[in-house]
């Protein structure tokens, strides 16, 4: 089996936070990320990533050949919608950073690394 993807989704002050965003399922939304990125791709959860003003954050970190070359971790704000969320998942099955293509519409949700 290829390895996959690592996807580190951040759950901590204000990422996960259903008073800062009350419409998003927060554990909801990881459980659709574990459905949907099952083996060889590993979601998991991290404290916070300092990036507050951007939440919800997730970051796809690329599968070990990807990185070996240089390809570095993408790092996406505001996934507090649906639509991204698939997005960023069907990417990921895709191949991920390095990979496969970014879709254009990712790309409005790409962060600057803190």
């Amino acid at each position: 089996m290829t390895p996959g993807c690592t996807v580190t989704v951040c759950r901590d002050c204000c990422c996960g936070n259903p008073r800062k965003h009350p419409q998003v399922d927060h554990d909801g939304q990881l459980v659709r990320l574990r459905e949907a990125l099952p083996a060889p791709h590993r979601v998991r959860v991290s404290e916070c990533l300092d990036a507050c003003a951007e939440a919800n954050v997730i970051v796809v970190h690329p599968e070990p050949a990807a990185r070996r070359q240089g390809v570095r971790a993408v790092w996406f704000g505001l996934v507090a919608d649906d639509a991204i969320e698939e997005d960023i998942t069907a990417w990921v099955r895709a191949g991920g950073p390095g990979v496969a293509p970014m879709p254009a519409i990712l790309e409005l949700s790409v962060l600057r690394r803190p």
